[in-house]
């Protein structure tokens, strides 16, 4: 998968008008605006007309298909907080990424998304309600991908770092998959895995990078314990003028040349059996 991200680095760089400069800005400030014009319309619901509903973009209302990133999801302070949030990750992701590739990241989630609920919004009556929520989630998974050891302030007072609220957001995606699934709301779960389909497109090549170094990691530890096991053998010889003496009865390869001794791998130390005893002794911890 290392070549998908090579292609979409590469496809940025040779697509540089495809970006939106500030482009999180452009969309939380429409969301407040969608909302203040919500409050004080008099029974006139500006979000109403915008929302992604399948079945009036049938009927010609083909501008639903974008405006729905300026509907608002919450109420009050909670949108506040939201939007802020939404907007710290995003302008963050756009400095790392530049803007072409948090442009097409953002983008490809609400074609996914378009694509998901057209397909399945129809099979449904045509009159669900689809949202930017999942995809907005996910930006919170590539912010924590990249800088999982920030730490923010949770509610302006709790310091905790992004990596845990990271797993809190993947337990609100299980949850919406879950509930979806309980309630038979196909549209409700396929969108989650959707914008985590986009998420994994993009680091794909980072967690298989992960991955690898855990691995080697692993390996490096088996190869030090190894290295460690020899030169303890080293040691013992040259003080003690033997190799292998066994824990239990003593017995030395010096005294006993024919005999065959072996280290306990589950033993807490290198401690070393003489055949006897090698299948039957107290392992040490």
């Amino acid at each position: 998968m290392r070549s998908i991200d090579t292609w979409l680095d590469r496809f940025c760089m040779k697509h540089p008008r495809l970006g939106i400069p500030d482009l999180m800005t452009i969309i939380v400030a429409g969301n407040v605006l969608v909302y203040l014009l919500d409050m004080f319309s008099r029974g006139l619901s500006l979000s109403s007309l915008l929302a992604f509903v399948p079945a009036y973009v049938l009927r010609g209302q083909v501008w639903r298909l974008v405006t729905f990133v300026f509907v608002p999801s919450n109420n009050g302070i909670f949108l506040l907080l939201e939007l802020y949030f939404y907007w710290f990750i995003g302008s963050s992701l756009e400095r790392e990424w530049g803007t072409t590739k948090f442009t097409v990241f953002y983008g490809l989630g609400l074609i996914l998304n378009v694509v998901v609920g057209m397909v399945l919004g129809l099979l449904s009556g045509g009159l669900t309600l689809v949202t930017m929520q999942y995809v907005n989630l996910s930006l919170f998974f590539a912010f924590a991908t990249l800088y999982p050891d920030l730490q923010v302030l949770l509610f302006y007072i709790i310091p905790i770092k992004v990596k845990w609220l990271a797993w809190f957001d993947a337990a609100l995606f299980a949850w919406g998959v879950l509930s979806s699934l309980l309630s038979l709301d196909l549209v409700g779960a396929l969108l989650p895995l959707v914008a985590i389909l986009n998420y994994f497109l993009f680091f794909w090549s980072d967690i298989t990078d992960l991955l690898k170094r855990n691995r080697r990691q692993v390996q490096y530890q088996r190869s030090a314990q190894t290295v460690n096991f020899r030169k303890a053998a080293r040691e013992a010889q040259q003080k003690k003028g033997h190799i292998h003496k066994c824990a239990v009865c003593g017995k030395t390869d010096t005294d006993y040349p024919d005999m065959e001794f072996r280290y306990c791998s589950k033993c807490n130390g290198y401690y070393c059996y003489c055949q006897d005893h090698i299948n039957d002794h107290v392992h040490i911890q």
